[in-house]
């Protein structure tokens, strides 16, 4: 028998305390080994997914921040400069530094040049000519790393992209320099150090550049440098003008205080082959210049061209303008083969020498073999600050060429008085005022020069074919009888 106060056992308490039961659903699933090992592999892939998101991004995150890269086109200048001082010769570094930046695709730049030698004996001539080949390599396609200098390194990735110009059909390519974001200062040094490598290369040389596609690209290879003294000008003609193009250049300063435009033109004027173009090639060797040529009269050359290009000039380089009375005359009229003449116009001419987008630091020389036919405008003050006529032959200009090609050899001067009044008697000066019997003629210093050339170390050939520098007048051949034998096409 219970008390009154004991407890019936189906009325016990349930315990709270204790490890709650799983669902039998749950148990069932995770008892399984199939289900269990496939959601582990699941668990697995999904960690290592969301790893490998969260690695590339910080990756990408530390590239950005750490990291500065630097894309050069190969229209851009730099680009053969990079090119070269990336194949200079470094100190490895060390064993695993220098097997780090070795250079496994490389690719070769060949120049050749023609050197001949020349013994004129008895007015009898020994020519001998041998062609000299100079290698260049330099990096290929692919990435690479370079040593810069202890403790910073530079990767390079050359490569050629899939479109290409549409003028030339040539792929594009480009050069990315990649470094540290804390050495990014270093960038200055190497575009420095590779143009004055460049600049070593052209040394003795002149650069000249042509229009070509709305930019300026270098004409073949560089030019030997014309020495100044190798062009012979009326007496103070060339003096002159050597002395008031360096005196420009020394006076950036003074245009810059006055505002006014730092340029300078001058117009050199004359008939064929009297040494207009010759004289601003062997200026520009002197004042160590290129050449930026544009000729006037070319298929293609329009207003905005000239305009563009009389902007972007190449660093220290003096524009030649030939033919600037092209632009001057009425080319309208088309011709038989349906050209209509090139479409640059004086008023484009005008704009870009002096207009309001025409640029600055500038050196232009025009010439012209018809100043009767070049506009007031294009010649006041501004445009052309400085007319020169490079006309024919002087006595001073012949004695001078005489001196320099027969100077050794006639020591006495008794050729060179030979040879001067033999082009007197034939009056190739111009004539005599004081003797009406000698003819009025003209010669250039082209054809004295040819004549030269052509009796090397022989003075008295020169003399005895002086006559052959008198004009010649060509007459229109009279037409073919019928029957005559005609040569094949």
């Amino acid at each position: 028998m219970l008390g009154p106060n004991a407890s019936h056992p189906s009325s016990a308490p349930t315990p709270t305390s204790g490890p709650t039961t799983s669902s039998p659903l749950l148990n069932t699933l995770f008892s399984n080994p199939v289900f269990a090992g496939g959601f582990g592999l699941a668990s697995l892939g999904a960690a290592v997914s969301l790893g490998r998101r969260g690695f590339m991004a910080t990756t990408s995150l530390l590239r950005r921040q750490l990291l500065v890269h630097v894309e050069i086109s190969k229209s851009d200048p730099s680009y053969h400069w990079v090119l070269q001082w990336l194949a200079q010769p470094r100190d490895p570094g060390g064993f695993v530094a220098s097997r780090l930046t070795r250079m496994r695709n490389l690719a070769v730049k060949t120049t050749t040049s023609s050197v001949g030698g020349y013994n004129g004996v008895g007015g009898r001539q020994d020519i001998s000519k041998t062609t000299h080949a100079d290698f260049r390599v330099q990096p290929g396609y692919g990435r690479y790393l370079v040593r810069h200098k202890p403790g910073v390194y530079i990767g390079v990735n050359r490569e050629k992209a899939s479109t290409a110009v549409t003028a030339t059909g040539e792929p594009h390519e480009t050069l990315t320099l990649t470094l540290l974001w804390m050495h990014r200062h270093l960038l200055s040094d190497v575009f420095t150090e590779a143009h004055s490598l460049a600049q070593s290369f052209n040394q003795g040389r002149t650069v000249v550049y042509t229009a070509r596609n709305m930019s300026w690209q270098v004409l073949g290879k560089p030019r030997m440098k014309r020495p100044l003294g190798s062009v012979i000008l009326d007496e103070g003609i060339k003096e002159s003008i050597v002395a008031d193009v360096k005196e420009f250049i020394g006076a950036q300063q003074w245009y810059t205080e006055r505002g006014v435009p730092y340029r300078r033109g001058y117009l050199l004027y004359g008939p064929p082959g009297t040494g207009k173009t010759s004289f601003i090639q062997a200026l520009a060797g002197e004042l160590d210049y290129g050449v930026a040529m544009v000729n006037l009269s070319e298929r293609g050359v329009t207003d905005d061209l000239l305009a563009h290009l009389l902007t972007q000039l190449p660093e220290r380089s003096i524009l030649l303008l030939e033919d600037v009375d092209a632009a001057m005359i009425n080319r309208r009229q088309r011709d038989s083969d349906g050209y209509s003449g090139s479409t640059v116009t004086a008023s484009g001419l005008l704009n870009a020498l002096d207009g309001l987008a025409a640029g600055e630091d500038r050196i232009a020389f025009l010439t012209t073999n018809h100043i009767d036919q070049l506009d007031p405008a294009l010649i006041r003050p501004g445009r052309v600050d400085m007319m020169m006529r490079i006309g024919e032959a002087t006595r001073y200009q012949a004695a001078q060429m005489w001196d320099r090609y027969y100077g050794e050899m006639d020591t006495d001067h008794a050729g060179r008085d030979r040879f001067l009044k033999r082009l007197h008697e034939l009056g190739l000066f111009g004539g005599d005022s004081q003797d009406p019997s000698v003819p009025k003629r003209h010669t250039s210093t082209a054809a004295i020069q040819g004549l030269f050339q052509f009796n090397k170390g022989d003075m008295e050939g020169a003399i005895n074919m002086a006559e052959g520098l008198i004009p010649r007048t060509f007459e229109p051949e009279p037409p073919a009888p019928d029957g005559a034998i005609k040569s094949p096409a």
